[in-house]
């Protein structure tokens, strides 16, 4: 297991890490610097005989955690090495709780650089969609380059100072992956044989509802008293960056909405602010466009049919829309659109913003949407509106 982190050092009186120190939960570690801190052990003890246990990294946002190795095997004449970590999701009820992430790592010719392999239990890529080619190991952009960021530094330790590259080939495995995959969405976007190796900050933030929930109003209560005007409701780490890239809001302007829009809307209905920006991905606003409080994905699904009648009133033809109703996901009905000059992200971004109006019921707030994809790129916007514009959306909760 990882060495535990603390939640927040109390400084700040608001945003994301005031939250979750305020709900007493405990984070954890995505299967991404599970991963990384397996392949950096790995191929340490592949260039020097010896594993580091435990092994440590430096996340995105410069954490350090400290990981207990599982299990670690290095074959005769240093061919190859294997490592394994066990995740830790802390209290968020993750189904990959408990799993063993493995890797193994492969010399390769100079000049190979870093190649990624999908072991057992690590799913592989077959429709398009997803931000991996078909055919890729469902291994997602951020821990590859995580993973060689690390290789990278034990290369230079270990094989040739400044500069030097890891050739190898990286393999990972997750034990009884095909079978957790089961009960996670992999299957029907096409990813097969096992599960995907994510993360974007290394961290999994947990989410109990009731605590979240309390977080994001003690949240808007510290903005109030900092007599903040504007506010950002966020999906997530990416979205929050791009809010304060656009907006320059301080840290106790931002609310950590999570998938709770829901509570952020209704609570800010009864505690208004003069503007509130949300920003997120565009697969989980488009959920919020079609009236849904709840963006979990175990509560709500994106429906490519509501993004196909979105993308008729945007001037899709009836093949265009045909395919976006069949699209694979929304990131894919998105690039279809895109393709064809139809603006379907401003198109989901105004409709979640009249949606967010209707929840607010009068309010005296403007509101305005960012929809992002996952690499943090704008990919649709809508400018703020208040209660007293039309093209709200119909009254919910």
């Amino acid at each position: 297991m990882a060495e535990a982190q603390p939640q927040g050092t109390g400084k700040a009186a608001g945003g994301r890490s005031a939250q979750l120190a305020h709900t007493g939960l405990r984070s954890g570690w995505t299967t991404g610097a599970c991963a990384t801190a397996a392949s950096t052990a790995a191929y340490t003890a592949l260039l020097s005989g010896e594993f580091p246990d435990p092994v440590t990294i430096t996340l995105p946002k410069g954490q350090t955690p400290s990981f207990a190795l599982a299990v670690e095997e290095l074959s005769p004449g240093r061919s190859a090495a294997m490592a394994g970590v066990v995740k830790d999701a802390g209290d968020d009820p993750d189904v990959t709780h408990g799993a063993l992430v493995r890797a193994t790592v492969r010399a390769l010719p100079a000049g190979s650089g870093v190649v990624f392999k999908a072991g057992p239990g690590v799913g592989t890529v077959t429709r398009p969609g997803l931000p991996l080619d078909v055919g890729e190991p469902a291994i997602n952009p951020v821990p590859r380059q995580l993973m060689r960021e690390h290789l990278a530094q034990v290369a230079a330790r270990y094989g040739g100072g400044a500069g030097a590259a890891a050739d190898v080939e990286v393999e990972i495995s997750v034990d009884h992956g095909e079978e957790i995959a089961r009960s996670t969405w992999n299957p029907r976007l096409g990813i097969l044989g096992g599960l995907s190796i994510l993360g974007t900050t290394g961290i999994v933030v947990p989410y109990s509802c009731s605590a979240w929930i309390d977080s994001i109003r003690r949240g808007v209560d510290v903005a109030r008293a900092a007599d903040r005007r504007h506010v950002a409701g966020c999906t997530g780490s990416t979205s929050e960056k791009v809010a304060v890239a656009l907006h320059h809001l301080p840290e106790d302007a931002l609310l950590d909405m999570g998938d709770f829009a829901g509570a952020v809307l209704k609570y800010i209905r009864r505690h208004p602010v003069e503007r509130l920006t949300i920003c997120g991905g565009f697969a989980k606003l488009s959920k919020l466009a079609a009236g849904h409080l709840d963006l979990h994905s175990a509560r709500s699904q994106v429906d490519k049919g509501f993004l196909a009648e979105l993308a008729r009133r945007g001037g899709a033809d009836e093949a265009l829309a045909g395919a976006v109703a069949e699209a694979n996901t929304g990131l894919a009905a998105l690039q279809l659109c895109s393709a064809a000059g139809v603006p379907l992200g401003d198109l989901v971004a105004a409709t979640a913003r009249d949606e967010s109006l209707a929840v607010l019921r009068g309010a005296p707030v403007a509101v305005d949407v960012i929809c992002i994809d996952r690499a943090g790129m704008v990919v649709g916007r809508a400018e703020p509106r208040g209660p007293g514009d039309a093209g709200q959306g119909s009254p919910q909760g």
